[in-house]
């Protein structure tokens, strides 16, 4: 069966419309709760979301899509999506879930699940929902409707959760730090975790009103951040998106920092330390093929996957890695949390700026990324890579490039774009390649 709801990272889509209408929300709360339904134990959901206006109606459909089944509901207002993938297993529930759309703009929306192990869902569970949600959908009797409730101390549990990954030992109180919450659900508890932790705390981003998520701020939009860093004589700048699982640095000279070099100083960092398992990390095909010289210059493996964040954590699982990410940003820090989690990931570059005592523009650049150019290319319909023209094309392209270059093409998880990637020695043939394929494509398309 097709998968008409689930994309790469859950649900998403533009919201109060299409397939995120309050109607076609309501249904989805009800096809996952009726799916973990599971025991003779009274069954609960926990609700969180980011800083849209649309939350509200998505999250009052939820709610009477979890309650219709039996579920009762614990809803925590806006938070970032790995803390309601912690209180979903520490509050014993047996759903977690996270209405967002990331780093969109405010007018999309998603709604993102969580197990009760607070790890995202199997592809054969979103199977199974979409399956449900095709057909009809036994409610609850009568007496055995589910109750909702809000909690009001999450934050504060969040907050303490995320401290307790700095070693005691370290301080911030020598660091001035620039945050970009992104207007988003990081807006009170990344500024607060951070400065209860000792250091001088600049706060961008912090004033949602339900229309400016990810609005020229956050991980997407890094000219303010650069900016104010700059002008504060900031030591570094943190920038998250909109619910908080993604992490982007600027050093001290406004220079950004993508996730393959926090990848690369969070690895050496924890292998010094006897602390990193697996012999190397996780990421995705994305990643700079600098990354992978880099780490096996320290004896390290970096493990491919495809892209998404739900499959560097699958590949971590089953090989015991306790480092992943993608270059977007996602840090995956098993030993903390069991998603990508941007407010402990800055945390850990912190650790490593107060222990080695140098200034961020010499700590966290550690390799010269590999010359790399994407492009995205919009179809309206069909299967351009089909294309026999578009296959040869790629062929060409893999064969100019050797062994000393990749190419990675896909299509979108989330819109209807080919996204056509090549990285290699000589930049002139990098361009060169991905401007051929993009217009094999375009043809075809």
């Amino acid at each position: 069966m097709g998968r008409r709801y689930f994309g790469t990272d859950g649900i998403r889509g533009r919201a109060n419309g299409g397939m995120l209408d309050a109607a076609t929300v309501m249904k989805a709360g009800q096809a996952a709760g009726r799916h973990f339904l599971r025991g003779s134990h009274k069954h609960r959901v926990v609700i969180g979301k980011d800083t849209r206006l649309s939350g509200y109606m998505m999250e009052t459909a939820l709610v009477a899509g979890f309650t219709s089944v039996g579920m009762d509901v614990i809803m925590t207002g806006p938070l970032p999506t790995p803390a309601i993938a912690l209180l979903t297993r520490e509050m014993r529930a047996d759903l977690g879930v996270m209405i967002s759309a990331s780093h969109n703009p405010y007018f999309d929306n998603g709604i993102k699940l969580f197990g009760p192990d607070g790890f995202k869902l199997s592809d054969a569970d979103e199977e199974a929902i979409e399956q449900a949600m095709a057909g009809e959908i036994e409610l609850a009797r009568d007496g055995d409707v589910g109750r909702a409730r809000r909690i009001e101390d999450a934050r504060g549990r969040y907050i303490h959760a995320i401290k307790k990954s700095l070693p005691d030992e370290i301080r911030l109180d020598s660091l001035k730090v620039v945050i970009d919450c992104a207007h988003g659900a990081a807006y009170e508890v990344a500024p607060t975790a951070i400065w209860e932790l000792g250091a001088k705390v600049i706060s961008l981003g912090v004033s949602p009103n339900g229309l400016n998520i990810n609005e020229g701020v956050g991980s997407t939009a890094l000219d303010a951040i650069k900016a104010r860093v700059v002008e504060e004589g900031a030591d570094i700048g943190l920038a998250l998106d909109g619910d908080a699982d993604r992490l982007i640095v600027i050093d001290e000279k406004g220079q950004a920092v993508d996730g393959d070099q926090i990848m690369a100083l969070i690895a050496t960092h924890m292998a010094g330390l006897g602390e990193l398992k697996g012999g190397g990390i996780v990421a995705t095909v994305m990643s700079n093929l600098g990354l992978e010289r880099f780490l096996a210059d320290f004896g390290l493996d970096l493990v491919r996957t495809k892209v998404g964040d739900r499959y560097v954590l699958e590949a971590m699982r089953e090989g015991g890695y306790n480092v992943g990410g993608e270059q977007s940003g996602h840090m995956i820090l098993l030993d903390h949390a069991t998603t990508g989690d941007g407010c402990i990931a800055a945390l850990q570059v912190l650790a490593a700026l107060v222990r080695s005592g140098k200034r961020a523009s010499e700590l966290l650049h550690l390799f010269d990324p590999v010359p790399q150019l994407l492009k995205n290319v919009v179809f309206d319909g069909g299967d351009p890579l089909a294309n026999a023209e578009v296959k040869a094309a790629i062929a060409e392209g893999e064969a100019a490039l050797g062994k000393s270059g990749r190419l990675v093409i896909r299509k979108s998880g989330t819109e209807p774009k080919i996204r056509v990637m090549a990285e290699g020695d000589d930049a002139a043939l990098v361009e060169r390649v991905v401007d051929d394929i993009c217009a094999a494509v375009k043809a075809a398309a």
